[in-house]
């Protein structure tokens, strides 16, 4: 079952954006997932500051 989430506080940072939604227990969870084409990076953390980390310092392979 897929799970619909809704994103707020959605930001960008370079390719990457990096937005908060409630996982299926309704804690928060922080994804960062790059949006070029065929680069597929994309990860959950428990911190904001983490996911924000993630998307400064991603290297995107297709770029």
């Amino acid at each position: 079952m897929p799970l619909n989430r809704r994103f707020r506080r959605v930001i960008r940072i370079g390719p990457v954006q990096v937005g908060t939604a409630p996982d299926h227990r309704g804690r928060e969870k922080h994804t960062a997932a790059c949006t070029a084409p065929r680069c597929g990076f994309s990860a959950d953390y428990d911190s904001r500051a983490a996911a924000e980390l993630a998307a400064r310092t991603h290297r995107c392979p297709v770029r």
